[in-house]
């Protein structure tokens, strides 16, 4: 019997090594902050669409039936594979308050689909803790394993959802990373450059949008 890999699984439960401490995996991501009317963040919607070689893998680990694609009941099993490998990592999501870093919760699903080739998925994520609009806040997705590229390909694929955020002054911001080498060298400990992914360093490599009210 073929042993099986979950190829979503690879997300989180490879454990990295320093020689693959760059990205095998390639996802292009569209993340909306959403805000209600009293001024609180309520959730964060992602959309992440993978490369077509991933894509191909989690084609083969998935489709029972063999039929060269992903029927519903597949798709299901993808998303609950995510859901659950990718809590330990806080489903991708970095949020921080004044500097404080925020969890997120569980989703309550992840959807899958497959569309010319790729890998689809669709889920929202709520701050496990209240949020209101102050203070300077930032949301991003990266995976700090580094095991996996999570690309905004342009600005507009980091928005904001709600009224309330007009008060508010937002950018994102893509650091350049010889700057932030140079910035952060003293703390920047050989531990990092041997293995960064047994740091949480990474995170300021990471695009994300900055919002401050």
């Amino acid at each position: 019997m073929k042993t099986r890999l979950s190829a979503l699984a690879i997300l989180a439960a490879l454990a990295p090594l320093p020689a693959l401490a760059h990205p095998h995996i390639f996802a292009e991501a569209r993340l909306e902050v959403v805000a209600d009317d009293t001024g609180a963040i309520t959730e964060l919607r992602n959309v992440w669409r993978f490369d077509e070689l991933f894509s191909s893998s989690v084609m083969l680990d998935f489709d029972k039936n063999s039929d060269l694609k992903l029927d519903p009941d597949e798709l299901a099993e993808v998303g609950k594979t995510v859901l659950e490998s990718l809590a330990e990592y806080n489903y991708y999501t970095t949020i921080t308050e004044d500097g404080k870093d925020i969890k997120v919760g569980k989703p309550d699903v992840i959807h899958a689909d497959f569309k010319d080739g790729q890998l689809l998925m669709f889920f929202a994520v709520k701050p496990a803790e209240a949020m209101p609009l102050k203070g300077k806040m930032t949301f991003g997705v990266y995976d700090p394993s580094m095991y996996t590229a999570m690309d905004f390909a342009a600005d507009t694929d980091m928005v904001t959802i709600g009224d309330k955020f007009s008060v508010c002054k937002q950018q994102v911001v893509r650091p350049d990373p010889d700057e932030v080498l140079a910035q952060n060298q003293s703390s920047l400990t050989d531990a990092f450059f041997n293995d960064p992914t047994g740091t949480d360093m990474s995170k300021m490599f990471a695009t994300r949008l900055e919002v401050t009210c």
